[in-house]
């Protein structure tokens, strides 16, 4: 990325730090809203049903939709821009929330019911996920911040957050009951759709359009939806690091959904710490998490880009299932989490500047939500599994088993050939075009076209994201 832009009149454009900070604001209080649901909902369908089956049942209808609907959100976000996909869709998220605790109130909660309500939750909060994400490029380019720092900062957006929102659904969920935290949630779904429609400055977040620079005003529409998703579907297939990056992501996002969602919950209520414990080993992991990705937001640039990703999948992983299969001391296991979270804040700052730098500005939606998607697949798996095998197996074998399919699969995936592609010179100049080997098939997961003449190009580190 370099430090000159241009601005829309051809001149130099002036630096702005407010885009940037304002989606790094509604990231934070989604994310923190995400969180405190994280710890309210299954505990709640936990304690009023005693049922492990179930808990997994409700985070596969939440997480479902949410693949589902990402996956082919991301030519509407192009198409429509991801301002408005964003505000509309924290709204809706907002109102489906509410209408959990208010239905209970009035004892026509059922868990079918529920069960819809979380749906509509997770078919919005995927578009919404994406379209903050895609607005993070244009955010730190008109700030001029490179994109690792940009990317590094995000992260530390959601892993403050991270901190927040299970430490304050974890109080929430032990003083006042998971109704009054998912009202919570509710609030800060609301937030960070006003922060986005209002707080933003007018032009970012725009929809973008599939023309040739070189196109003049009466150039042609753009491609429809099925033709646009084509491109980003071809564009992927033809990226063997990406889709080696999104298969090792997928398979560990399932592993990490069943912890979170069903195996600590389930051994929190066996060993008596409740859902403050569940609060309070989200916010150690979430406290150093930040520390990581503050870290990364400062230096990744100039570090080997695989060894941090596989350093910080070692630390992230297996040390927790194997933390918690010990029935180690509360002490203990808040140790082994802080560890991991430190490891993760390292991870996703990194990847995320690695894919969004092989993609097109215009492209961004439709490649990054079909990419997300596939990496994310795996989780609504994971709860449903999770909670399957603990009532046939026992939480401790499926925790063992767990931290060992953990490890195994990504000291497998190491071996490939394709991660050498993290280490070769293929960034994003501060304009939106992309640098370096690039196939014509236009695409976000994340190369495109050749670098634009006149520009500098970003140098990525020597040698070298997550969840």
């Amino acid at each position: 990325m370099t430090e000159h832009h241009s601005g829309d009149n051809g001149g130099t454009a002036r630096r702005s730090l407010r885009p940037l900070a304002g989606v790094l604001a509604a990231v934070a209080v989604s994310v923190t809203g995400t969180r405190v649901s994280a710890v309210a909902l299954p505990w709640f369908v936990l304690v009023t049903t005693g049922s492990a089956t179930l808990t997994g049942l409700i985070v596969f209808f939440e997480m479902a939709p949410y693949v589902v609907v990402k996956a082919f959100a991301g030519p509407f976000v192009d198409r429509l821009g991801p301002r408005t996909i964003s505000w509309t869709t924290d709204l809706a998220s907002a109102t489906a929330v509410a209408a959990v605790p208010l239905l209970h109130a009035l004892g026509l909660l059922s868990f079918p019911l529920l069960s819809g309500l979380v749906a509509v939750i997770g078919s919005a909060r995927g578009p919404g996920d994406l379209a903050k994400e895609v607005m993070v490029p244009e955010a730190a380019e008109r700030g001029r911040v490179r994109l690792e720092r940009a990317t590094g900062l995000s992260g530390m957006s959601e892993r403050l957050a991270a901190t927040v929102g299970p430490a304050a659904g974890g109080s929430i969920v032990a003083l006042f009951g998971p109704l009054t935290a998912l009202a919570v949630n509710a609030a800060c779904f609301a937030l960070g759709s006003v922060i986005v429609a209002l707080a933003l400055p007018r032009g970012v977040g725009h929809a973008t359009k599939d023309v040739p620079a070189s196109a003049g005003t009466n150039a042609e529409p753009g491609p429809g939806y099925w033709r646009r998703f084509g491109e980003g579907f071809a564009f992927l297939r033809s990226q063997p690091l990406m889709l080696t990056v999104i298969v090792l992501i997928g398979f560990t996002n399932m592993l990490n959904a069943g912890l979170t969602m069903v195996l600590i919950p389930v051994w929190a209520e066996r060993s008596g710490g409740g859902p403050a414990a569940i609060g309070l080993m989200g916010a150690v992991t979430g406290a150093t998490a930040v520390a990581g990705s503050l870290v990364a937001a400062i230096v990744a640039h100039r570090l080997p880009r695989r060894v941090v990703f596989f350093t910080g999948f070692l630390l992230s992983g297996t040390p927790r299932f194997l933390a918690l299969s010990a029935d180690a001391p509360l002490g203990v296991v808040l140790a082994v989490f802080a560890v991991s979270g430190f490891g993760a804040g390292f991870v996703n700052p990194v990847l995320s500047a690695v894919l969004i730098e092989r993609v097109p500005r215009r492209m961004l939606g439709r490649v990054g939500g079909l990419g997300d998607a596939l990496a994310w697949a795996g989780i609504p798996l994971g709860g449903l599994v999770a909670g399957g095998a603990v009532a046939s197996l026992g939480l401790v074998p499926v925790l063992l088993a767990g931290g060992a399919a953990y490890i195994l699969a990504t000291g497998l995936a190491g071996l490939r050939r394709e991660w050498r592609e993290m280490d070769r010179t293929r960034g994003r100049i501060a304009g939106g075009d992309t640098v370096g080997e690039s196939p014509t098939v236009t695409l976000r997961g994340r190369p495109g076209p050749k670098a634009v003449t006149g520009q500098a190009r970003r140098r990525t580190p020597k040698s070298e994201r997550s969840e």
